[in-house]
């Protein structure tokens, strides 16, 4: 690959068609540090042309050869798991402790698949005739159109890609616009590992709007999926109906977290600020609503802001940040408008509500790790999905009035419980109206299990032994004799 040349398409390295770049920048500084191919609606044909024409070959492939290859990716992407961590950080923000853990996590999916990848099992149905056999086959739906996000740059490929490799699909992915090289860095991985050219192929791009176009409008795309916020997804979705294209999207959340008064008050507030901080609060699973069983709201409150005090802002690359930069201006605003209009309706700031400036740092998108109390439902941080480092605590009364202010929602990814009464555990957890929840754990998530939502959190499962059936058709055969 080339400066710039960031298009891979074919099994090639190259820039776009009309030979136009965009900057990359690092969002600790503002300052670009690279640049990518801006590619358009022509290279989105290419690259569409090229899945499609590699469909029939690679469809036939066997479980085993596909297998082969994810798992000479994962060798490769854990060689340069500190290579690929730094360039996270850089271009996404992401404090460097965290960028590896999302490394090891990306490499997951592709070992994960691999396996997967030999499992895609039919079956045989007996008949009510005896001179008829029914056998069903499941095969790949054809070709796949991925949109990844910026928040995770690297699993969020590997979670889709692996998949659709490992089905017998082939792939036209666009990464986030603000974190192409990421992309750039796994497809180098895919390439070296032996996948055929036309497999998968990487179109980078500054206005998605283009390639979507060609993608979205194209019988030849049989399945998207992305992950991104939900009106996107809705607009996305809707638009992929008109010709019938299948559908898994990963959209926005609202998560609540439970602490009822049976709880160890210290261990949940520490739960909650890892998970609340977590990617500086820019990750969908994210608890947006901290709901504290009253009369320990108080003391709730006290131990989260003294832990939430102490976390550090700055580059990702700094020692001991846990607190990176956002991802642009537009996310800075966020932060500030839910912080003021909460004010303004009555809650109370224990730490932060501003943005702040690192020392030595040009970057304007840092913003100080927050907690609001006394948070009310008519206030938009109630309301909106935050995706930064702002907490909002709630006190309820009693268990039926937990559930009723959790599920208060129209989104439904990830939630989280807090208590240590078995019965009250298995009530709430099956009264809670969301796709994942954390009961004691702030991280229900894994390469082997499903991750989704309901709601207008989305549709369909990624990882997990049900990952690899959203890229997988089913068809009926049957058979006279």
């Amino acid at each position: 690959m080339t400066d710039a040349a960031t298009l891979y398409i074919d099994g090639k390295w190259t820039g776009a068609a009309d030979g136009a770049t965009f900057d990359v920048l690092d969002p600790s500084t503002d300052v670009a540090f690279g640049a990518a191919s801006a590619g358009g609606a022509a290279d989105a044909r290419a690259a569409l042309d090229a899945a499609n024409a590699a469909f029939p070959a690679w469809s036939r492939t066997t479980a085993y050869e596909r297998s082969e290859i994810l798992v000479r990716a994962h060798r490769l992407l854990g060689e340069r798991a500190e290579e690929l961590a730094q360039l996270m950080t850089r271009e996404q923000g992401k404090p460097i402790r965290m960028a590896r853990a999302e490394v090891k996590y990306a490499g997951d999916f592709l070992l994960w698949f691999a396996e997967e990848a030999k499992r895609v099992y039919g079956m045989t149905i007996p008949s009510a005739r005896a001179d008829q056999r029914f056998t069903v086959l499941r095969q790949p739906v054809g070709v796949v159109a991925a949109i990844t996000p910026w928040n995770y740059p690297i699993s969020m490929i590997t979670r889709k890609v692996a998949p659709a490799i490992a089905a017998g699909c082939t792939t036209v992915l666009k990464p986030a616009e603000q974190t192409p090289l990421c992309a750039v860095a796994v497809f180098e991985i895919l390439h070296e590992a032996g996948l055929p050219a036309g497999v998968a192929n990487l179109v980078t791009a500054e206005d998605p709007a283009p390639v979507s176009d060609v993608w979205l409008n194209s019988h030849e795309v049989r399945k998207l999926t992305f992950t991104g916020s939900t009106e996107v997804g809705m607009m996305l979705a809707s638009r992929a109906a008109a010709s019938m294209k299948r559908v898994s999207m990963e959209l926005g959340g609202h998560a609540p977290f439970l602490i009822f008064d049976d709880a160890d008050i210290e261990h949940a507030a520490k739960g909650a600020a890892l998970v609340r901080f977590l990617n500086t609060g820019q990750a969908c699973i994210c608890p947006n609503r901290i709901y504290v069983q009253r009369p320990h709201v108080e003391a709730f409150t006290e131990a989260f802001t003294a832990r939430a005090a102490k976390l550090k802002v700055g580059a990702g690359t700094t020692d001991g940040v846990t607190i990176g930069p956002l991802i642009d201006g537009a996310a800075m605003a966020k932060m500030q408008r839910q912080v003021d209009d909460a004010v303004a309706k009555g809650a109370r700031v224990t730490t932060g509500g501003t943005a702040v400036r690192p020392d030595g740092l040009t970057g304007q998108n840092f913003f100080a790790p927050t907690v609001l109390a006394d948070v009310t439902p008519d206030m938009l941080i109630y309301r909106e999905e935050t995706f930064g480092p702002i907490a909002a605590i709630v006190g309820f009364d009693d268990e039926a009035d937990a559930i009723a202010m959790a599920n208060d929602t129209r989104y439904g990814l990830a939630s989280y419980v807090y208590t240590n009464d078995l019965k009250r555990s298995i009530r709430v957890t099956e009264a809670l109206r969301f796709g994942m929840i954390g009961l004691n754990d702030i991280n229900p998530t894994s390469a082997a299990a499903p991750f989704g939502g309901v709601g207008e959190s989305g549709t369909g499962r990624e990882g997990g032994s049900t990952g690899i059936d959203e890229y997988l058709d089913i068809k009926l055969i049957g058979t006279a004799l």
